[in-house]
Parts: structure tokens; sequence; C-alpha cells
């Protein structure tokens, strides 16, 4: 049995990275795993299909947590399919490495849609769900929020609103006994990160020179301190923001 044997899992924006490896990380552990995505099908279905293939249980579900709709949808398919829920992962986050100058309103609101908002309309009806015994929220933030990275002006208050809101719903829920806690990892190479052409560039050079371990992070390297956050073995910790980050700080 593992750790999470029994338990239901929602990871948001799980179709690949760093969701796609915590999903699978929770089901190798035994939780049943809803695979949420926004618009990447594809992915999302090759993720759960990975899961199944090693006999853990995974469905896929879409939805834009930004809109209170499809969070509501994807919460309530949860329970349609599962019965219940344990854990949640607040994955979704877009991002987009911008100059001041060349910040605009609608860039702005699509970072914070997501990444703040998406947060919190997750984790408002996560606690509907979450039974008697509590459950565990754990939020992706960054290190961002301590490095402040020049030219990512909107994600970098994206993630400090991340932590903050980590230690406000600690005080807040814990007498529902729901933890809440952050990881913040530093750079992680994904396919949002390949796909932005950042490999091979002076901000990946920045990056790595910042990490004393002296390369970027892999999904795996987060993944055993997601499921650590979602067992029991952390049951006495919340409002935590914990640095995976290779130790760029």
């Amino acid at each position: 049995m593992g750790k999470l044997t029994g338990k239901v899992a929602v990871v948001t924006g799980a179709s690949k990275g760093i969701g796609a490896g915590i999903a699978k990380g929770l089901a190798a552990e035994g939780a049943s795993v809803v695979v949420n995505y926004a618009s990447s099908k594809e992915g999302a279905d090759r993720v759960v299909a990975e899961i199944k293939g090693k006999g853990g249980t995974a469905v896929a579900v879409q939805g834009d947590v930004s809109k209170a709709g499809d969070v509501e949808r994807l919460f309530s398919e949860t329970k349609k399919t599962f019965g219940s829920l344990d854990i949640l992962v607040n994955n979704a986050g877009v991002y987009q490495v911008l100059p001041l100058e060349t910040v605009t309103e609608e860039e702005f609101h699509r970072e914070f849609n997501t990444n703040v908002l998406g947060l919190i309309l997750a984790t408002r009806e996560a606690v509907k769900y979450f039974g008697a015994e509590g459950g565990s929220v754990i939020n992706i933030g960054s290190t961002a929020s301590q490095i402040n990275p020049p030219g990512m002006v909107v994600y970098t208050a994206t993630k400090g609103a991340v932590d903050a809101i980590t230690h406000v719903l600690a005080k807040e829920l814990g007498p529902k006994k729901i933890r809440v806690n952050s990881i913040n990892p530093g750079g992680v190479e994904t396919e949002g990160v390949h796909a932005m052409g950042i490999i091979g560039t002076d901000f990946e050079k920045w990056m790595v020179d910042q990490t004393p371990l002296g390369r970027l992070g892999q999904p795996d390297d987060i993944t055993p301190v997601a499921v650590f956050l979602a067992s029991p073995d952390s049951g006495w910790m919340t409002g935590e923001l914990l640095l995976a980050s290779g130790g760029m700080r």
C-alpha cells in the first residue's frame, strides 16, 4: 500500500510539466487522481494513460480555473467519479517574461486570473468537498517571490500573492483540519520553458548561475515534495513555503 491509498486528489494544470509529474507521483502512492487541464486534452489523456498503465487510477477533466463555473464542474465531476476529495494541488499557472515597458493590462489580468483568482476559486470549491477529517491543499508558488527576477514583474507579483494566500488560508482553514502549504520551485525545465524559447538563452544561464546545485530542476524533483505534503508525513505542517529550488533563493 502506498502513502496515499484510498485518497482522492485534484491536480490543476496537470496535462504537462510539474502538474503532470505531481499527478503521476500521487497516483504511484495510491491516490485516485483527477488530471485537470484547460486546453491540452491530448496531454491530459497521455498523463491518465501513463497512470493507468502502471496500475493507477485517474481521469482527465477539462476546466479553466479562472472561471467559477468551470471550477464548480471540476469538483462536481470529481465527486461523481470518486465520491470524495482529500488533496488539492493548485498547480495551474501561466507566465511571460516581459520587461516593464511591454506589460499590458491583458497580460496582467491573464496571469492574475489563473495564478491567483484560479487558486482561490479552486480552494474555495475544494473546501466544500473535503470530509470531516480535513484535507491537504498544496499551492505551487515560485522562488520568484524571493529572488525577484528582472522582466517578470507580473508573474512575481502573482507568486507573492500565492505566498500570502498560503499563510492566510492556513490560519483560516486550520480549524477545519485543512492544511495549506506551498512548494516554491526554482527554475524547472518543462514543456512551457521549451515553448517559450528559454533554453539556451541568457535567462536560462542566469537561472542556473543562481542555483547552487548548478542545473535547472526537473518535474521529478518537485513530485516527492508534493507527495510529502499530501501525506500524513506532513500532518503537523501548515502555512509553510517549501523551497524546492536547488538552493536558489
